[in-house]
């Protein structure tokens, strides 16, 4: 079976393949000081709530955004699994050209989702990502990554108000039932999740229109499901995708 890990900066994804089923997966919080054998025992930790092993995991892909974590996960593949982790970077053939500036500062995560974008709906698409960041991935129809976005996430957001506003609560984050809020609680909850479906409408309409395609759409990451059924841009919903991607630039190595 295949792990496959998209490590990133507030959280880590994990997800356990059987050929191309998803078979298990998991959600983490990344912790950037974990060493290989820290991440060894949480590994075996979510494996075993699903009675399995390390014995059961035949290889690793891994897409992290935290360079460290990269190395102490390469580290455990060869120490806890006998092989070595293929680790998502230069020199790994993803199938994607990197039409930017700098192809060394696009994040493995970003590749990752223009693979899988790209692979399941085909021409030109957007992927909207929910971490850390919001981050916009545009693909072209030939299937290249030609740039995108990064905004700042919902969360962070979030926290960064309420840190920075004296009079404004944390709130949960949900979705209230008006844009237009009646007490402090629903005020921040429109701005958050309302406020941020506008930011993702008004880009993506700006790409299109760069592109000259009504490019797909598709969101991710773990916000997704809370705020794209809100944006008129927003056709589906993967929450897998990133996933996805990892599993097939494995398959493009094998």
């Amino acid at each position: 079976m295949l792990l496959a890990l998209d490590v990133g900066n507030t959280q880590t994804v994990v997800g356990l393949y059987d050929g191309v089923t998803l078979a298990d997966h998991w959600r983490t919080t990344t912790v950037r000081t974990h060493t290989g054998d820290e991440l060894a025992l949480m590994l075996v930790g979510l494996l075993e709530l699903r009675g399995r092993g390390l014995a059961d995991i035949d290889a690793m892909v891994v897409a992290s955004s935290v360079p460290q974590l990269a190395v102490e996960y390469a580290t455990m593949s060869r120490e806890r699994l006998g092989g070595e982790a293929l680790i998502v970077g230069p020199g790994v053939r993803t199938g994607v050209a990197l039409r930017v500036d700098n192809p060394l500062e696009v994040g493995p995560d970003r590749v990752a989702n223009s693979v899988a974008a790209h692979a399941q709906f085909g021409g030109a698409c957007i992927v909207v990502d929910f971490g850390t960041a919001i981050n916009f991935d545009v693909v072209s129809a030939a299937g290249d990554f030609v740039g995108g976005a990064i905004a700042p996430g919902l969360q962070v957001a979030l926290d960064a108000l309420g840190d920075r506003a004296a009079r404004l609560q944390k709130v949960e984050l949900v979705a209230p039932d008006r844009a237009i809020g009646t007490n402090t609680s629903t005020n921040v909850q429109s701005g958050a999740v309302f406020g941020w479906a506008g930011l993702v409408d008004g880009l993506v309409r700006r790409f299109r229109a760069e592109l000259g395609s009504e490019a797909t759409t598709v969101a991710t990451g773990g916000l997704a499901p809370l705020v794209a059924p809100h944006c008129d841009t927003v056709q589906h919903v993967e929450p897998w995708l990133t996933l996805q991607g990892l599993r097939l630039i494995y398959e493009r190595n094998g």
